[in-house]
């Protein structure tokens, strides 16, 4: 058998290769801690489940949904207003996504051709890379450095790189480095765009996990953000929906046009029931977000005070529900780090350079556990004697 030379693109995703190590390893009676996968383990509000109980229990809504119910688009338009102070189009400037990871995959393959130049951050979330590298895309990193507060230097990026690019993914709340971007940023991003005609795409699956009192907004506030891009929303992280896939595309018309054009030819729709569900958490009582948010705060502030205490220092992140961590000394990689960890301590994060080159150095874990089990987890980083090869 013979197959698509694309392929040849892509190994195997970090996330399936861990999930093998834990499988292996729970098969033997061992302990395994999982910081490794972003997946929520705070449940939606009930008014949220209820929803969707009601209308899964509807035989009615078994058919094809083909698109987005106009209730919905309107519920999105509300909650963009009083949320991020957004005014959208429901019928022209909203599309909804089978979650963010299906629009990430997808979108460049509605802009982008064969060998034509996409701007991604380094490091980034993986699909911010391998939807364009889908679309046969080159990729071009954008570096976010510690010392710029891991913020993308747009000076920095080359002219002639600049020219070449059709598109650019920018995200703050950032994936995996917890930074937020000043609002200079995205004015500086606005005049960039338009000066050498590229399509922003900004990722916003965070703008409500934001700890300390600060908070994070939507790039679409900013004055000519619409005529240059669009922003990816998301439920999986604020309402505890990561399972039903819930996301939406929002902002300039043509590029809205063009992905929903794509996928009807791609797929029939959310299923209703779902769209109940996201329906009843962005215009229903919002208390449940703050709730969320001071979990994952907590969450932060146990293990990156506690790790910091064994020997293993880490800063708190500012966003997000991630810590970004240089690797304690001693070791040679993210992944030589993260395999020890696994196997010595029982307790599975992710290894930076999963992230893209400038990753190296770093690991991101995930607050997705309870915070007893984060205590467990610093013990068990303790007792492991993985901190003691530090000079």
């Amino acid at each position: 058998m013979k197959f698509a030379k694309r392929m040849d693109r892509f190994g195997e995703g970090i996330f399936s290769s861990l999930l093998e190590i834990k499988r292996r390893k729970e098969a033997a009676g061992e302990r395994v801690i999982d910081l490794s996968v972003g997946t929520p383990n705070i449940p939606p509000a009930p008014h949220i489940r209820e929803a969707l109980c009601r209308a899964a229990a509807d035989e009615k809504n078994y058919v094809y949904a083909i698109s987005d119910q106009k209730a919905l688009l309107e519920a999105v338009a509300q909650w963009y207003r009083r949320r991020y102070g957004v005014t959208l189009d429901a019928e022209t400037e909203i599309c909804s996504l089978l979650g963010s990871q299906e629009g990430l995959a997808h979108i460049s393959l509605s802009i982008v051709d064969e060998g034509e130049t996409v701007l991604v951050p380094d490091p980034c979330y993986p699909v911010f890379g391998d939807g364009p590298l889908i679309a046969g895309a080159k990729l071009a990193y954008m570096p976010q450095k510690k010392e710029n507060g891991y913020v993308i230097q747009l000076q920095d990026i080359p002219t002639e790189t600049a020219k070449a690019a059709k598109l650019m993914v920018v995200s703050y709340p950032n994936n995996p480095t917890t930074a937020l971007a000043p609002d200079s940023f995205y004015e500086e991003l606005i005049d960039f765009a338009k000066t050498y005609d590229i399509i922003v795409l900004h990722d916003n699956a965070y703008s409500e996990l934001v700890f300390d009192g600060k908070t994070a907004g939507s790039f679409l506030w900013f004055p000519g953000a619409k005529d240059v891009g669009v922003e990816f929303n998301s439920l999986s992280k604020t309402y505890g929906l990561a399972g039903a896939r819930i996301g939406f595309c929002v902002g300039n018309p043509d590029i809205v046009s063009h992905l929903k054009l794509l996928k009807s030819n791609m797929d029939y729709g959310m299923f209703l029931p779902v769209q109940q569900a996201a329906i009843a958490a962005v215009t229903g009582d919002q208390s449940c977000v703050e709730t969320t948010r001071k979990a994952y705060e907590r969450r932060r502030n146990i293990l990156c005070d506690s790790f910091t205490e064994i020997g293993w220092k880490m800063e708190r992140s500012q966003a997000t529900m991630f810590v970004w961590a240089q690797i304690p000394e001693g070791f040679e990689s993210s992944q030589q780090f993260v395999m020890e960890l696994v196997e010595k301590a029982g307790v599975m994060v992710t290894p930076g350079s999963a992230f893209g080159p400038s990753g190296e150095g770093y690991v991101r874990l995930a607050l997705v556990q309870d915070e007893d089990v984060i205590h467990e987890a610093v013990q068990a980083v303790k007792e492991s004697g993985l901190l003691s090869r530090q000079p």
